[in-house]
């Protein structure tokens, strides 16, 4: 598949994303944020970073930029969109994701390796994981603590929406441990750890991660 890592002023882990596009089995198309079309890219990811300096709040004023209103038509008609970590948060406020993410509860920016829960396999970023998959990846934020109103928090529960959770510690806050989520339809994933950090051994953190990306390769196949 030919895939899409928009960059935006600030964003710190796009080339990342773009080598996690390869090493998975795609092909990688650089998109800018004032690009008016996304080039024929048939799924997109918004990588991390802190777009526009996280002003305002974050992904605040990237849901203006004009590569979004592409991606939020295209999302809405069943494009495969992954944001990772500042891209969840875009996502968030393009409302192409309930909810929304908030200062970590200490207050403080944290990088570690973190073990996750794999929950919701039938997205295409996570078909090549097993529902209750356990994972360790590279989490990295400073507002990643995800919350929402009680009904909505309730109807990701109850709809199967959450993606994956935090075990051994919550690194944020996040309500029910929630590390991820996905749209009603499967289409859209948020995550707040990077898996993009966790595809080659050389780097330390392991190879957990591709699975985001060889799934969007076997979904291309299937």
């Amino acid at each position: 598949m030919k895939v899409g890592v928009v960059t935006f002023p600030g964003s710190l882990d796009d080339t990342d994303a773009q080598r996690a596009v390869r090493l998975g089995g795609n092909e990688a198309v650089a998109l800018w944020h004032g690009d008016a079309d996304l080039k024929g890219v048939d799924a997109v990811v918004l990588p991390g970073g802190f777009s526009y300096g996280d002003y305002l709040r974050c992904g605040a004023i990237s849901r203006f930029a004009p590569v979004m209103t592409e991606v939020v038509e295209a999302a809405r008609a069943g494009m495969p969109v992954l944001g990772i970590c500042n891209g969840f948060q875009i996502l968030c406020e393009s409302h192409l994701l309930p909810g929304a993410l908030i200062r970590n509860d200490h207050r403080k920016f944290v990088c570690r390796d973190q073990l996750l829960r794999i929950e919701n396999t039938r997205t295409p970023w996570t078909s090549a994981y097993s529902e209750g998959q356990e994972i360790r990846i590279v989490l990295k934020n400073g507002e990643g603590g995800f919350v929402a109103d009680a009904e909505t928090l309730a109807r990701i529960e109850g709809e199967g929406q959450v993606l994956a959770r935090y075990l051994e510690v919550n690194p944020n806050g996040s309500m029910n441990d929630i590390a991820g989520i996905t749209n009603e339809r499967g289409n859209v994933v948020g995550l707040m750890p990077h898996p993009e950090h966790s595809v080659e051994e050389l780097t330390g953190s392991g190879t957990d991660g591709l699975g985001f990306f060889t799934s969007l390769a076997a979904a291309a196949l299937g």
